[in-house]
């Protein structure tokens, strides 16, 4: 049973408008992990390839000279 007994005109006067903020949606938050992810996976290849590259510059002549 409801606890509240509205009716006639009460169910349709003034209400206070109600605004939602800061609640996202589950895909928005989804994509923003997934580029989040694939930044940092991207970030992690980069400094590995670079550290490769400086490795076979300071090692290389040594090793294949």
């Amino acid at each position: 049973m409801s606890q509240h007994n509205i009716s006639g005109s009460e169910v349709f006067g003034p209400k206070p408008f109600v605004i939602l903020r800061g609640v996202k949606t589950g895909g928005l938050r989804r994509q923003r992990s997934a580029r989040t992810l694939v930044a940092f996976i991207a970030g992690a290849v980069v400094a590995v390839t670079g550290g490769a590259i400086a490795l076979a510059a300071v090692f290389g002549p040594t090793l294949f000279g």
